[in-house]
């Protein structure tokens, strides 16, 4: 399949290593979700790859973290500035090999674009301290300086803004990177990388390495010495994998993990914005997002009326290649996402859930799911304890607050929650017993590159993005001098 870009170049299937563009002993296939054509051919790179590309980070280090501040942040904003003169491409090499809608690749790469400025911005603002002494002839001082080689594991599902935020905090503090994108979606990342050569980055400091192998080229990035730091997004079941790997070195970890997202919409709520903000955060990128909600809770004074403006609002969704600007909702991944809605949804209709609108395989065939909601949802069925990971939005009814926060808590992961309400007090309360490392009043949509990304209990460690992002990648030294 050709992709129609302005500058061709950007769409590599090669793997980067020391500035070198490895095309491996072989390759594999990268296939459009919405058409299943093979949009390229990326290379299939192994763990002998993956340890070359981590001696090159290794070897790039000192002459990158001896740049000063102002040197790497200039390099950093071109960076950004050409991923925005090229946002149309990127966002068309993002739709092709992941079925985003176009609209949203674009909204994407702007995303992902506005944590590399973020970050080039902060790397002139990373301070120490003067501690007062205790003693007349000490001086004591604290100083922070970049933990080294950074290691990256990232998900399918936003190919570009995920690495966006890992990448940029990572070069901003001095340390070199070295990049393992989802085997789905490789395409993302090193477009991405080749605007980075053109930005001035060094060869070493940033290093792609695609490939089939998860658990190997994982396994390196855990294991080996050199790496000081993982930094990964996906589910929790990998992340406990990747943490007893690392145990071994005492490797620092960044944990982005799944997500079981309530949505509760209160009696004195805008049950039409409410419902705007549900479909916002159900349904973008078809619900294949990690703060997607999951649930949804609809208190009993305005849960008809909220059900009914909900299903027919998503009736009304626009499902289709995401090449076409009037999509809303593209295809699936894969056979295991359509597969894994098609079992929620069985299961909740057994269990007695209404379908309102929506409950099947999509006419266009092969990836589609109809946009779904289900009503009376109730406990024990399988989407209250699972992210679904798919356009289908489930309903339950509650009558009281404690009761709406007791099942919003109700779960092992703690990423993000939202809920809608009018009631300044009510906003309070909530807000602060929701056990959330995100919570949205009032907003479906609520990430930014200003403020902390990231969650509690089993969905993760650490935050990404903010003027907190950036502390993961330093190591704090204290210095004492006696005069």
């Amino acid at each position: 399949m050709s992709i129609e870009l302005k500058d061709p170049s950007l769409l590599e299937p090669r793997a980067l290593i020391a500035g070198e563009w490895i095309a491996g002993a072989s390759q594999a296939d990268v296939i459009n979700p919405a058409t299943g054509e093979v949009v390229a051919r990326a290379a299939d790179l192994g763990v002998d790859d993956m340890r070359r590309a981590i001696d090159a980070a290794y070897a790039a280090g000192p002459a990158w973290s001896a740049k000063t501040a102002k040197e790497r942040a200039d390099i950093l904003m071109r960076w950004h500035d050409l991923m925005m003169e090229n946002q149309e491409d990127l966002a068309q090499i993002l739709t092709a090999e992941m079925g985003k809608p176009i609209v949203e690749s674009r909204g994407e790469i702007a995303y992902g674009a506005s944590f590399i400025r973020w970050f080039a911005e902060e790397a002139r603002r990373i301070y120490g301290d003067i501690i007062p002494a205790p003693m007349a002839d000490r001086r004591m001082m604290v100083l922070r300086q970049p933990i080294g080689v950074v290691g990256s594991i990232t998900p399918w599902n936003f190919p570009n803004a995920m690495i966006a935020r890992k990448v940029a905090p990572a070069l901003a503090a001095g340390c070199t990177f070295v990049g393992r994108p989802a085997e789905d979606t490789p395409l993302s990342a090193t477009a991405m990388a080749v605007l980075a050569q053109r930005a001035g980055v060094p060869d070493g400091v940033i290093n792609i390495v695609t490939g089939t192998d998860a658990a190997g080229l994982g396994l390196e990035l855990c294991t080996n010495f050199k790496v000081r730091k993982l930094t990964f997004t996906g589910s929790t079941e990998v992340g406990r994998i990747l943490m007893r790997q690392c145990a071994q070195n005492i490797t620092k970890l960044s944990l982005e993990l799944g997500g079981n997202a309530p949505f509760i919409v209160f009696d004195d709520a805008d049950v039409d914005a409410a419902v705007d903000g549900a479909i916002a955060a159900k349904f973008r990128n078809g619900g294949q997002t990690c703060v997607c909600a999951n649930r949804i809770y609809a208190q009993s004074g305005i849960y008809d009326a909220f059900v009914e403006r909900l299903a027919e609002k998503v009736a009304a969704l626009q499902v289709g290649p995401g090449h076409d600007d009037q999509t809303q909702i593209g295809p699936l991944i894969n056979t295991d996402g359509v597969a894994k809605v098609q079992r929620h949804l069985d299961d909740a209709v057994a269990q007695g859930a209404r379908v309102l609108t929506g409950g099947k395989a999509h006419a266009l065939g092969g990836l589609y799911f109809e946009p779904t909601v289900v009503a009376d949802i109730s406990k024990g069925m399988a989407l209250l304890n699972e992210e679904t990971f798919g356009p289908l939005a489930p309903v339950a009814r509650f009558n009281t607050e404690e009761e709406a926060i007791t099942q919003a808590n109700d779960t092992e992961f703690g990423l993000a929650a939202y809920f809608f309400s009018r009631d300044l007090s009510r906003m309070w309360r909530v807000s602060e017993a929701l056990e959330y490392g995100i919570v949205g009043v009032n907003s479906g949509v609520v990430s930014t590159a200003e403020a902390p990304f990231g969650g509690v209990k089993a969905s993760g460690l650490g935050r990404e993005g903010s003027r907190y992002g950036i502390e993961d990648f330093l190591e704090m030294k204290y210095i004492c001098v006696t005069l």
